[in-house]
C-alpha cells in the first residue's frame, strides 16, 4: 500500500516503491474523483514518459513526482504550466542548493522548460491536463529531478545534482519543490499575472542571442534565442534577421559558452 505524508505547506502526498509513471497514475486518481491537490512520489519509475512520448530513464535516487490540481482555467492558458512548474522547479533547485551547499547554481531554462547546468540536462517536465465535465480542468505537473544520477540520454548530456557538491534526498527536494509549486502557481493566478511567470523564467534563461535550433517535425530552424512573446511563445531570431514565433518544436543549443547552462 502507498504511504501517506504531507508536504510542509499540507499538501497529501502518495508515495511508492515502484510506479509506472507518477503522471499516469496522478490523473488515473483525478479521474476517479480523489481530492486535490496531491502529489505522487516515487522512488522508481518503470514507464516514465518526457515530452513528445520519450521514455524517462527512472533510476532508484533521483526525484520522481507529479502534482495533481483541479484548475477553473480557460484551456487556453494551460500551455503555460510549463513556464509555472520550470519557474518553481529552478526556486526549489536554488533553495536546496542554497541550504546544502552555500552555492547558487548556474541553472539555466531552455524553451519552455528543460532545466540545465553548463548544457547538460538536470531536470525533465511534463504537465498533462483533461477537461472535466463541469468545465474544470484535471492537471498533472510532472517533475524529474536528477539528484543523485545522470541517466543516459541519446543524444544529450545529462548531469545531477550530486555531482555538484549537493546530497539531497527525494523527500527533501520535495519539501522544497511542493512550497515552490503552490507559491509560483499562486503568482500565475490560472493566467492572471503570467507576465510575472515569464519575467521570472527570463531571469533563468539562456541568455539572449544563444545559438539555438528549433526542429518543428517538417523543418529545423537555425537562429538565435530572442525571449518570450507575451503568451510565452519562443522568438528565434533566424539569420535573416527575422523574428519568428515558435509555439512547438525541440530546442537545440548549437553553441555553448560558460554563461549559457
Amino acid at each position: 500500500m502507498p504511504t501517506k505524508i504531507l508536504t510542509p505547506n499540507g499538501i497529501p502526498v502518495l508515495e511508492r516503491a515502484e510506479i509506472g509513471s507518477t503522471n499516469a497514475e496522478a490523473m488515473r486518481l483525478g479521474l476517479t474523483g480523489i481530492a486535490a491537490p496531491l502529489w505522487i512520489r516515487a522512488d522508481r519509475q518503470i514507464a516514465g514518459r518526457g515530452r513528445s512520448g520519450r521514455a524517462w530513464t527512472s533510476e532508484p535516487g533521483n526525484h520522481y513526482a507529479s502534482l495533481l490540481i483541479r484548475l477553473g482555467c480557460q484551456p487556453t492558458v494551460l500551455h503555460q504550466l510549463s513556464f509555472v512548474a520550470a519557474v518553481a522547479t529552478v526556486a526549489a533547485i536554488r533553495r536546496v542548493g542554497s541550504e546544502r551547499a552555500k552555492q547558487d547554481l548556474p541553472l539555466r531554462l531552455k524553451w519552455p522548460n528543460d532545466i540545465l547546468i553548463d548544457g547538460a540536462k538536470l531536470v525533465g517536465i511534463l504537465p498533462e491536463s483533461t477537461l472535466l465535465s463541469d468545465k474544470q480542468v484535471l492537471a498533472v505537473i510532472g517533475v524529474g529531478i536528477n539528484l543523485s544520477h545522470a541517466p543516459d540520454l541519446p543524444g544529450r548530456t545529462t548531469t545531477c545534482l550530486a555531482a555538484h557538491g549537493i546530497d539531497v534526498t527525494p523527500a527533501v527536494m520535495l519539501d522544497a519543490l511542493a512550497l515552490a509549486m503552490s507559491e509560483t502557481l499562486a503568482i500565475w493566478d490560472c493566467g492572471a499575472d503570467f507576465a510575472t511567470i515569464r519575467d521570472l523564467w527570463l531571469a533563468s534563461a539562456l541568455p539572449m542571442g544563444t545559438p539555438i535550433s528549433v526542429n518543428a517535425g517538417r523543418d529545423i530552424i537555425d537562429g538565435a534565442f530572442a525571449g518570450l512573446d507575451h503568451d510565452g511563445a519562443l522568438i528565434l531570431r533566424d539569420h535573416s534577421g527575422y523574428d519568428r514565433r515558435m509555439t512547438f518544436g525541440d530546442v537545440t543549443v548549437t553553441a555553448r559558452s560558460s554563461d549559457q547552462g
